[in-house]
């Protein structure tokens, strides 16, 4: 599995109860504290094999350094946040490959492993299956008003602990429950991703805009123009999918097409196992998860936001 699906992982069958999960991913830093960015890449890359159900078990560093012009100590703080969070996952370092380049960048190419009948795909969803999102939306937004120096120091430790937090647990609990299909919401926003769940599909989406938990101040910010570039790429590339219903304010598409960084788990789980899999979530400390909509026949391949 690679290529030919919008699937967020690769996967490569070893055995008949063996497969391996492989993803790559690394991005410039997005938060002031050198730290703090090691340990949202780790989470970051770490993601999409969570996603997918699978447990990680090696990953290696990619680093693109400018040696001559910043001191190193910043990045041994980048690396040192990164192989804490590896430690938290359980996963092992086991190398990695460095460049001198004019900007600096960091991730992790991460194997994991999977039994070949328990892969979550993304595609799977069930008509009457409800949708969870595991964590708030607002990274891009909130990560612009940083760069902007608009951002108050409470609202980046509140956005820092949603990036660094892992989807490990939220990806075992949803194998324990056993759901239909799930992504990470990542750099294609939360409507660009659910739009992966449909994509030459048979059912489609209704999202209820009153549910989804967004952080604190990411609605200020986007009405105040606060907004990645790649929020405007995403919609542009998706807005024949979508349908908001009239009187919805501009802003909440600008949030729901915001590029995340670290984000949460979009989970299709059978009505009858969504109250179990919202307690199991709740009690791991994810205290934002919320059924955000659900699947529906009537619309095939369209998303329609009420």
């Amino acid at each position: 599995m690679g290529l030919e699906g919008f699937e967020d992982a690769g996967i490569y069958k070893l055995t008949d109860d063996l497969a391996i999960v492989q993803t790559v991913d690394y991005f410039t830093p997005i938060v002031d504290d050198p730290y703090a960015f090691g340990q949202i890449a780790v989470a970051n890359a770490l993601s999409d094999v969570y996603a997918m159900g699978g447990k990680p078990v090696t990953a290696m560093n990619i680093v693109c350094f400018p040696i001559k012009t910043m001191d190193i100590s910043i990045l041994r703080d980048i690396l040192r946040g990164g192989l804490d969070k590896l430690m938290e996952a359980e996963v092992t370092l086991v190398g990695g490959h460095s460049v001198d380049d004019p900007e600096l960048k960091y991730g992790l190419s991460v194997t994991g492993v999977i039994h070949p009948e328990k892969v979550v795909l993304n595609s799977g969803a069930k008509p009457g299956d409800n949708l969870i999102l595991t964590k708030p939306l607002g990274t891009g937004i909130i990560n612009t008003a940083i760069k902007a120096n608009m951002a108050g120091e409470n609202t980046i430790v509140a956005v820092t602990q949603e990036m660094v937090r892992l989807n490990k647990t939220a990806s075992e609990l949803m194998q324990q429950t056993g759901v239909n299909a799930c992504t990470d919401v990542t750099g294609f926003g939360f409507l660009g991703h659910a739009c992966e769940m449909i994509q030459n599909g048979e059912v489609g989406l209704e999202i209820d805009h009153s549910t989804v938990p967004i952080l604190e101040k990411a609605p200020e910010f986007a009405q105040m123009g606060l907004i990645p570039a790649g929020t405007y790429r995403n919609r542009d590339f998706r807005t024949s999918m979508i349908e908001f219903a009239a009187g919805i304010p501009d802003w909440i598409s600008d949030v729901f097409f915001d590029p995340q960084t670290s984000g949460g788990l979009l989970i299709s789980v059978s009505p009858q196992k969504v109250e179990n899999l919202l307690d199991g979530l709740y009690g791991a400390g994810y205290t934002q998860a919320a059924v955000v909509g659900s699947v529906i026949p009537d619309v095939p391949g369209k998303i329609l936001v009420r």
